[in-house]
């Protein structure tokens, strides 16, 4: 194991910013190891990756034999949000996965992510971990720009995720990291779970067996060990729907997240604290699979409160 320093800047407050990445290989190097990179926290009130990269640190601690590629574990490319507990780069109050590419002779955001992707680039896969933000809570899924989808999506299926969602949202187009490093010849995912500035142990761990069954697949670790691979659900064989609130109050769930759920089912209630009334009864659009739900009790109306991953046949 070898501790590097990926990118450092000197501070106005005459602090040094330090971005590390920690990488495990084999005892016996050889010329053609596949590599593969973790890469969380670029977003710093996302912390579940965190938890993630902790336990496959350990993991690669305790099974020093088994590692037969380079494994880089990047655990908090934000360093400054993280210590700040906010999403964005603070200062300069900027997002860092819309800055991609970024540039040497850039600002002080693009030098860290051109940083970042000229040490991910040349792994053969890269793996970047996000949360949910403090308002939802998502369940373990990959999300996949279709450009790129013929080439991630069979290592998707290998990560035990619940739920692979194909598509051309923001997360997965350009500025970000994971289109700025597919277009660079590396197969990148990016994994969504939790809810921001929390710890979902059960989702940690999920994903953890996935990143291994992953990586012993490839050949990067070999072990007699088996880790668990679910079939995810996947939005090439379904439609994904939005509930969003008609109106604002105090979101009361009726439903657990995750639950498998009939159209109709009662999603949950918004309700008026003041006067003990209930202002809008939410029915789910179709039956399926609850895979986002409202963790933030206070809505305002056009606020999420759910998606459904639901089959093409509910669409009447």
């Amino acid at each position: 194991m070898k501790t590097t320093e990926i990118f450092s800047s000197q501070l106005p407050v005459g602090e040094m910013l330090s971005i590390k990445r920690t990488r495990f290989e084999p005892r016996k190097k050889q010329d053609d190891l596949k590599r593969i990179s973790i890469v969380t926290g670029i977003h710093g009130d996302e912390l579940e990756g965190q938890y993630v990269i902790y336990l496959l640190a350990q993991w690669l601690q305790k099974n020093k034999a088994a590692i037969n590629g380079i494994i880089d574990l990047y655990p908090a490319v934000n360093a400054l949000g993280v210590d700040s507990i906010t999403r964005a780069f603070p200062i300069y109050e900027v997002d860092l996965n819309r800055m991609f590419p970024g540039g040497k002779d850039q600002f002080l955001p693009a030098q860290l992510v051109h940083a970042l992707s000229e040490d991910v680039q040349g792994s053969d896969i890269a793996i970047d971990i996000h949360s949910s933000n403090i308002f939802l809570r998502e369940i373990p899924q990959i999300r996949i720009n279709k450009e790129f989808s013929p080439s991630t999506l069979p290592l998707a299926r290998e990560l035990n995720c619940d739920f692979i969602w194909i598509h051309d949202a923001v997360t997965v187009l350009e500025a970000t990291f994971s289109h700025t490093l597919n277009s660079l010849g590396t197969k990148t995912l990016v994994v969504e779970m939790g809810v921001g500035m929390r710890l979902t142990k059960e989702y940690g761990v999920q994903l953890l067996n996935g990143i291994l069954n992953l990586m012993k697949k490839e050949k990067i670790i070999i072990t007699d060990e088996e880790f668990e691979a679910r079939e995810p659900f996947s939005s090439e064989v379904g439609d994904v729907y939005y509930l969003n609130a008609p109106t604002s109050g105090l979101f009361v769930p009726e439903l657990d997240h995750c639950a498998v759920i009939e159209k109709y089912d009662k999603i949950g209630n918004i309700v008026n604290p003041l006067d003990g009334t209930i202002l809008h009864t939410l029915y789910a659009p179709s039956g399926g699979i609850l895979f986002t739900l409202r963790e933030y009790p206070i809505v305002y109306e056009g606020s999420l409160i759910a998606r459904i991953f639901g089959n093409n046949d509910e669409k009447n």
